[in-house]
């Protein structure tokens, strides 16, 4: 059992969305999880969890964009990551999760994951645990394959089932246009509208499962324009510009 100390009221991390460059699947194991080779980009669309002392529990609130549809129980990572981390340090999860949602929801960039990561790290503060780094991305590991990059942030290769991070170097900043889709997303269709009223795109793909589709443009004048296009030809709900790599899992604020 560790002793608490420094412990603070309040904390709050700012955590990034993610997206998938490169993935490639191998066979299945004998666990159900198939090994992965991954190169993950975490960008500039972040979610804040703010850890407030709260007794009787866990407790997660939601505000933001598409927070109806954010989960307010123990199936949420946030929830399960305060009460992992409590059980593993033998103390109370006492506890109120509130998540600041800006990663688009059910989009493929990892926004469950990253609101786990945050949650950690803000329970880990807010408790004044100090727990090591390994352990922390051990318990990321147990709550889920993205979780523990949403931790780390910046670029990485992700084998095994994902979890398993090697740093990779990155020579630049990368700009982003995210096409974000209300359900399912017909990436031909984006693909294909995109091409008539721009062609300014270097490469594009599909985030994770989808929906979402990922324009890599040349810079910042080309995202505002490609973003501009694709809102204008209906494919899509939403259209966010970022860039990567982005900083993982980071305390911003904290009181005592």
């Amino acid at each position: 059992m560790s002793t608490t100390t420094d412990r603070r009221t309040s904390v709050t991390v700012r955590v990034p969305a993610k997206v998938n460059v490169r993935l490639a699947v191998g066979g299945a194991r004998p666990d159900g999880y198939h090994d992965l080779a991954n190169v993950f980009l975490a960008v500039s669309l972040y979610d804040e969890v703010t850890a407030v002392e709260s007794p009787g529990g866990v407790r997660v609130t939601c505000s933001g964009p598409d927070a109806h549809q954010v989960p307010l129980d123990r199936t949420n990572l946030a929830a399960r990551a305060a009460e992992a981390l409590a059980a593993r340090h033998g103390i109370a999860p006492d506890v109120h999760l509130h998540i600041a949602k800006d990663i688009p929801v059910a989009g493929g960039m990892a926004g469950g994951s990253a609101d786990g990561a945050a949650a950690l790290l803000a329970c880990d503060t807010l408790w004044g645990l100090s727990t090591p780094r390994e352990e922390l991305l051990s318990l990321c590991a147990d709550l889920g394959s993205d979780v523990p990059f949403s931790l780390l942030g910046g670029a990485a290769l992700g084998t095994g089932r994902g979890e398993h991070l090697t740093a990779l170097p990155v020579g630049g900043d990368f700009h982003w246009v995210f096409a974000v889709a209300d359900g399912g997303l017909s990436t031909p269709a984006v693909y294909a509208e995109f091409d008539r009223l721009t062609a300014g795109a270097l490469a594009a793909l599909v985030s994770g499962s989808g929906p979402t589709t990922a324009f890599l443009v040349e810079d910042p004048a080309a995202a505002a324009q490609v973003a501009a296009a694709l809102l204008a030809s209906g494919t899509c709900r939403t259209a966010r510009i970022a860039t990567s790599p982005a900083q993982g899992a980071v305390v911003v604020s904290g009181t005592a």
